[in-house]
């Protein structure tokens, strides 16, 4: 039996918009499209708790 893993992102603190299962993670935790997340990261810049805070959600 296969064992399945539950990513995390390795930096926490940041967001990076490269890596598609990262995206999905912020997209699945938050509730939002990935294409809020990109337009938010590009307002605010890739810090977690930035990001959360503009998209009105817990870091």
């Amino acid at each position: 039996m296969a064992a399945t893993f539950r990513r995390h992102p390795q930096d926490a603190p940041t967001i990076n918009l490269h890596e598609d299962w990262e995206m999905r993670y912020w997209s699945d935790r938050w509730g939002v499209p990935r294409c809020q997340i990109v337009e938010t990261v590009k307002r605010v810049g890739v810090g977690v708790k930035n990001v959360a805070r503009a998209l009105g959600k817990d870091a």
